[in-house]
């Protein structure tokens, strides 16, 4: 009925960009918390009857421009039989990281319709509750995001483990970023199959390599996985403090790009080429502002980026201390907005 978000990404003119929020399904919502309280991380991942309550609850209260499947893009090392576990107050940790050529060649490339079924149902789920109201995006982390938590076995601000991994054992490196893009590309035609109407890419990580390592240890397989979508939906890449891959990341086929805030328009539109669709770019700490600068924040950007091939987005995930009338002041900015 909302296909705004689909015809922004096909480039067609539109009456205002449309709205949606990355972990809008989530941690800052009074109604994500009750089910939080109830159960762990993985358990709310994995039941189709809670991914896709959490999945429509943003939707019911704000009335974004799509929705965003409650999932984690660390079920694919999961799905590749590598533990992961979440730690309250401390993120994902992996027990058994992968550093040697042998850890890399333990690991199968898993039947995705088996090992992943459970995200395929709360699609079918969320789908259902939507019932046609917006457009659904499905996700996944771009293998170097990946990567970073297989070897570095949790969070990081160098990714020290990872790289080291990449730079002194590169066959190795790259069998591993192979294996997760060919899991990466059969869940997501899974996903796209089972109906989701667009896919995004995260590359949470990628701002963590130079160019040029970026090139050799990202940017590759990224092309392949949109390569391999790209005639079966469209494709969002977020790729975290990539500003410098933009011409090249534009051309992998692509239908829109995410900037994070560090990335102006003008320079986003400049370095992509001005031909890609756009997202974002709003400073998620910029919703703890008071309604009224948000509002004109708002506009401002929409003006910036202008209103066509955009959509209004933060440039990263949204703050889970974020007041729900802030939310509120960001969403309904948009969809007042007239040029």
């Amino acid at each position: 009925m909302n296909d705004l978000f689909l015809k922004a990404l096909k480039g067609d003119s539109v009456s205002r960009p449309p709205v949606w929020m990355m972990r809008q399904a989530g941690r800052y919502l009074p109604e994500f918390m009750a089910i939080r309280d109830k159960y762990d991380f993985f358990t709310r991942c994995q039941t189709p009857e809670l991914a896709s309550e959490i999945t429509v609850q943003p939707i019911r209260r704000f009335g974004m421009d799509a929705a965003i499947l409650f999932s984690d893009i660390l079920v694919i090392p999961q799905a590749m039989n590598i533990e992961v576990q979440m730690k309250p107050d401390f993120g994902p940790f992996l027990p058994n990281p992968i550093r040697t050529t042998a850890d890399v060649d333990k690991l199968e490339v898993p039947d995705v319709t088996i090992e992943l079924d459970y995200v395929m149902k709360a699609i079918e789920m969320t789908l259902e509750k939507l019932d046609g109201e917006v457009p659904l995006i499905g996700f996944a982390g771009a293998p170097w995001t990946i990567l970073c938590y297989c070897v570095q076995g949790q969070g990081s601000k160098s990714f020290d483990q990872a790289k080291a991994f990449c730079f002194t054992n590169p066959l190795a490196a790259h069998k591993l970023l192979q294996k997760i893009t060919d899991t990466t590309i059969a869940y997501l035609k899974a996903k796209i199959k089972a109906g989701v109407h667009c896919i995004q890419l995260f590359d949470s990580w990628g701002g963590m390599l130079s160019p040029v390592d970026y090139a050799e240890f990202s940017l590759q397989y990224i092309q392949k996985i949109v390569h391999a979508l790209q005639d079966e939906a469209p494709v969002i890449v977020f790729a975290k403090g990539c500003w410098f891959a933009f011409k090249e990341l534009s051309q992998t086929g692509a239908s829109a790009l995410g900037v994070d805030w560090t990335c102006s328009a003008i320079n986003a539109r400049y370095l992509s080429g001005g031909q890609i669709t756009l997202q974002g770019n709003l400073d998620p700490a910029r919703l703890l502002s008071p309604p009224g600068m948000i509002r004109n924040m708002v506009h401002n950007m929409i003006r910036e980026f202008g209103k066509d091939r955009y959509i209004v987005n933060l440039g990263h995930g949204i703050l889970p201390t974020i007041p729900l009338e802030n939310v509120s002041a960001f969403i309904n900015a948009v969809k007042e907005y007239r040029e």
